[in-house]
């Protein structure tokens, strides 16, 4: 029986407030079902121990698996172009360490005013002010390590330690004075300094840039030859703090025992004449923490005054040392010209002190009795 208010036979389809119509809003359709957040759990399962009548579902669940594969490949695909993309194109790049600045030399040979003296090399070792310089690398001391404001003493210490290293190999080694492998100094160094160093030993120029004796001390081996006594040797090291960098300044005289390379090579000595050739290098070193760490050396500036030698000698590639009897030539340096254009170049000379060469004794090198001239050594630099 219809209840009150309508028709005997229901209401009809498709009017307003029909069956289909009432509960339209809450018929979920299968697709609804699957995307469902919570999901009721089953009779079966209600029946054991679950403390919620319902479970969450991953949203995983929601999406079949050939498309959770799908969307896990092109995670992994973005993934990688990202991290290709950022490794090529990364905007903060490590910046690469500074270069050092080239090395700047100047050469000054020393002229005597007379004949260079020849004698053994003891007797004018005796007679010179070298005869209380240290012989070879005892002359190089390394004075006391201590902090600065930014380096420790180890650091301090390291860098004295190298700038020594540069000086002995440099000044001292057999093989570098005569004009032979040079691997030994070039090895210490800083490698943007390579280049300019391979240059100037290659190409020498007094340029004030590509100077091979402004690097190193050598000798003209078809001229020159070491005398059989050790080199003497007195200098100082010191170290200071300067923008972030260590400087070593060396400062050392060496006195060089030379001969002719050959018989009758000196105007008025025979090949058994020795004669006495100073050098006085100042060098500046600069080290950074890089070249701390990897054990290398900025050469920053080399002053290098030498003599007995002629104003008008070119030393760029070799010390040209006159020679026990030689004399320099009347010719001054080479003459400048303020007119001409390009790099600038400016011939330098100076006169060799007189108190700076030996007086060997009256007898010469057979040991007969020395005369009343003689020196009292100056101390060195």
């Amino acid at each position: 029986m219809a209840g009150p208010g309508e028709p005997p036979e229901g209401t009809p389809e498709g009017v307003p407030g029909s069956s289909d119509d009432e509960y339209g809003s809450v018929v979920f359709d299968e697709s609804f079902v699957r995307a469902a957040r919570l999901q009721e759990f089953s009779a079966r399962e209600r029946m054991r121990d679950h403390a919620q009548a319902v479970r969450s579902r991953s949203p995983w669940a929601r999406i079949g698996a050939p498309r959770q594969v799908l969307v896990l490949v092109l995670l992994v695909a973005l993934a990688f172009g990202t991290a290709v993309y950022m490794g090529v194109r990364h905007p903060y790049k490590e910046t690469p360490p500074p270069a050092a600045d080239p090395l700047r030399t100047t050469l000054i040979p020393l002229a005597p005013t007379g004949p260079v003296a020849g004698s053994s090399a003891r007797d004018l070792f005796d007679h010179s002010p070298a005869a209380q310089f240290s012989e070879g690398s005892e002359g190089v001391t390394l004075p006391a390590a201590r902090k600065t404001q930014h380096f420790s003493e180890s650091q301090v210490l390291g860098a004295l330690a190298a700038a020594k290293e540069y000086v002995v190999k440099s000044s001292l080694d057999p093989q570098v004075l005569t004009g032979g492998d040079t691997r030994a100094t070039r090895v210490l160094l800083d490698p943007s300094q390579l280049a300019q160093y391979d240059q100037s030993l290659a190409h020498p120029e007094d340029d004030g840039r590509h100077a091979a004796t402004g690097w190193l001390v050598r000798f003209d081996p078809a001229k020159v030859a070491l005398a059989d006594a050790p080199v003497r040797v007195r200098g100082t090291l010191t170290v200071t703090e300067s923008a972030g960098a260590l400087e070593v300044t060396a400062d050392h005289t060496f006195v060089y025992p030379l001969r002719p390379a050959r018989a009758g090579h000196g105007a008025a000595a025979g090949a058994d004449q020795v004669s006495l050739f100073t050098v006085r290098r100042e060098m500046r070193f600069r080290f950074d923490r890089d070249d701390l760490r990897d054990h290398h050396i900025e050469v920053a500036q080399a002053n290098v005054q030498a003599g007995p030698e002629s104003c008008a000698a070119d030393a760029a590639g070799y010390l040209r040392p006159l020679l026990a009897g030689e004399r320099a030539k009347d010719e001054g340096p080479a003459g400048t010209d303020p007119y001409a254009t390009g790099r600038t170049t400016a011939s330098l000379c100076g006169v060799l002190a007189a108190g700076a060469l030996p007086t060997p004794s009256a007898a010469g090198p057979r040991g007969r009795p020395r005369g009343a001239a003689g020196w009292t050594s100056s101390p060195g630099p």
